[in-house]
């Protein structure tokens, strides 16, 4: 906290500046560079999410999330590496068995799959956010399948 707090101002000493036309002068703040400090991060991410968003197809997403069960839950905070991997193996099989039946999309598709081991109560709690584009490529891979507006996939299905 001590550093955020002293992100750009004297305790992390400085600059000046000086204009050669006008010879205005400004003393420019080192910033502390963490992580979790606002300042200095949010060009950062401002610049990221940009970046992502060049990448994004111009359709909706949704988001997903897969959970482990508590007794599963118990077993991975020991089996790290194995849980952890079929957790994103099945969570990415799910989406793409359900979404290729003709009964829900009848499409294949992609995702972008992200492991969170903790949850907001800062208890052990494994699960995988997806972010998904609402649709996929036609089975024979020669257009565009686009799910119902609002809708990706059924969640009791998934579940």
């Amino acid at each position: 906290m001590s550093a955020i707090e002293q992100c750009r101002n004297a305790a992390l000493g400085g600059h000046v500046l000086r204009c050669e036309g006008c010879a205005a002068i400004e003393v420019a703040y080192n910033s502390c560079r963490n992580r979790h400090c606002p300042r200095c991060q949010a060009s950062a991410a401002r610049r990221w999410l940009e970046a992502r968003e060049a990448d994004l197809l111009p359709v909706e997403y949704y988001h997903v999330v897969f959970t482990l069960p508590a007794a599963i839950s118990a077993i991975a905070y020991y089996n790290k590496a194995a849980i952890y991997g079929l957790l994103f193996d099945i969570a990415a099989e799910t989406l793409r068995t359900i979404a290729a039946d003709p009964k829900h999309l009848g499409a294949q598709i992609g995702a972008t799959l992200v492991l969170h081991t903790w949850g907001s109560a800062l208890t052990h709690h494994p699960h995988v956010h997806g972010i998904v584009p609402g649709g996929g490529l036609s089975p024979d891979r020669s257009r565009w399948v686009a799910c119902r507006p609002g809708f990706f996939l059924p969640v009791r299905v998934l579940s």
